[in-house]
C-alpha cells in the first residue's frame, strides 16, 4: 500500500536531490576521502535534517545549520567505541599504497593522505576555511567552538599539511623573519 507523500515530504526530497551531490563532496572531504564513512555521514545527516525539517526551514543561516549537522554526524561517527578498534582503509594493507620511490601518484591523492592524518575537528577546520572558504567566524559556527580556536587548529592544520607533504615554510612566515 502506497502512502502519500506530504508537502513535507516533497520539500526534503527535492532538498535532497538538489543538496545532496555537495553534502557528499563536503563529506568526502571532511573523512580525507574515505567514500563508505562519507556516505555514512550524508546519510546520518539526512536523517538527522529530516526529523528536525521545521527548525531546519526556520534558520537565519540553512547552509551553517546544514554543515553543523555535518560536523555533529562526524564527530558522533568517531566517538562510536567499534570506531576505536577498527580503522578503515582505502587500500587493502598488503598492497602497497605508493610506489617504490616513496612518490604519490598525484598532488590530490597526497593531500587526502595528509588530511586523513589530522584529527577529525582540526581538518575541519581545514576543509572549512580552504576548500570553501568559510571566514573564521563561520568556521567557529560550523564547528560550535570559539574564533580563536578555529585559527589554532587550522595554523596547526596548516603546519601539519606542509610537513606532511614536505612544503617549505614561506620564509617571511619562519620565526623571526619580518615580511
Amino acid at each position: 500500500m502506497r502512502r502519500d507523500r506530504t508537502e513535507r515530504d516533497e520539500q526534503f526530497h527535492e532538498f535532497v536531490v538538489s543538496r545532496r551531490p555537495h553534502l557528499l563532496h563536503t563529506a568526502n572531504l571532511l573523512t580525507a576521502g574515505d567514500t563508505h564513512l562519507a556516505e555514512d555521514l550524508v546519510q546520518a545527516t539526512l536523517t538527522k535534517l529530516y526529523v528536525a525539517w521545521p527548525s531546519f526551514q526556520r534558520a537565519d543561516n540553512p547552509e551553517g545549520y546544514l554543515r553543523r549537522v555535518l560536523v555533529n554526524a562526524l564527530i558522533d561517527e568517531r566517538r562510536r567505541i567499534w570506531r576505536r578498534r577498527e580503522q578503515t582503509m582505502a587500500e587493502l594493507p598488503d598492497v602497497v599504497a605508493t610506489p617504490a620511490d616513496g612518490s604519490v601518484g598525484s598532488v590530490g591523492e597526497a593531500v587526502k593522505l595528509a588530511l586523513r592524518e589530522l584529527p577529525p575537528r582540526m581538518r575541519a577546520a581545514v576543509v572549512f576555511r580552504y576548500f570553501y572558504d568559510l571566514d573564521v567566524a563561520a568556521t567557529a559556527d560550523a564547528l560550535s567552538c570559539s574564533e580563536g580556536n578555529v585559527k589554532s587548529q587550522t595554523s596547526r592544520g596548516l603546519d601539519r599539511l606542509r610537513a606532511a607533504l614536505h612544503i617549505a615554510q614561506p620564509a617571511f612566515l619562519r620565526q623571526g623573519a619580518t615580511p
